[in-house]
């Protein structure tokens, strides 16, 4: 008996075996195109909120495509930095505005 299920267990190994590793007969699998971007960041306008809401990065084997993060990195940080400039100039017309805004009292007229 003991003989008997050593045989049946080497059998099972090695049917496990050519099945995992394949027979060499068999089809080979055809490669599978990478994943992309369905819906990528508009390069028309700006981007919102909504646009970085639905943004969905396609995954790799070992997590996100790296150039796909890196793009979309590299636009929003260009963007913020865009906004960002514009903000410091509005705010420095803002205080400029504030300072030339009124007219100055003449040294004649009483205050």
């Amino acid at each position: 008996m003991f003989w008997f299920l050593l045989i049946a267990m080497v059998v099972v190994v090695a049917a496990v075996t050519l099945a995992v590793v394949g027979g060499g007969d068999s089809e080979v699998l055809p490669e599978v195109a990478p994943e992309q971007l369905v819906d990528p960041l508009p390069a028309t306008r700006p981007v919102d909120r909504a646009d970085i809401e639905a943004l969905r990065l396609p995954v790799a084997a070992r997590g996100y495509r790296m150039a796909d993060v890196d793009d979309v990195l590299g636009r929003l940080g260009a963007e913020i930095e865009e906004r960002d400039a514009r903000i410091a100039e509005l705010r420095a017309a803002l205080a400029g505005g504030r300072d030339d805004s009124g007219p100055s009292p003449r040294k004649d007229e009483p205050q």
